[in-house]
């Protein structure tokens, strides 16, 4: 949700955006939009951006032929080997 109202706040303004949403089902309050603007990242989407990065440089590092398998594998190596 908030991406979607980052991403249209501009030429509609946030609490419109949120009138659309809530409209249509979706619910919506600019106040819970601000909320999650706030609020750090959660521990998790930290971990999954980290993991992201890892992942995006061991395939780069295979010349891009590694597929899912040959990842997690090479990620588990570096893991075992205190990397």
């Amino acid at each position: 949700m908030t991406a979607y109202i980052d991403a249209h706040r501009d030429q509609f303004g946030v609490g419109p955006a949120c009138r659309v949403l809530s409209s249509t089902g979706v619910p919506a309050a600019a106040s819970t939009y601000y909320a999650a603007r706030a609020r750090p990242p959660s521990a998790r989407s930290v971990r999954d951006a980290q993991l992201a990065a890892e992942i995006q440089r061991v395939y780069k590092d295979s010349d891009e032929n590694y597929g899912a398998d040959k990842v997690w594998l090479q990620l588990r190596r570096e893991t075992s080997d205190g990397v």
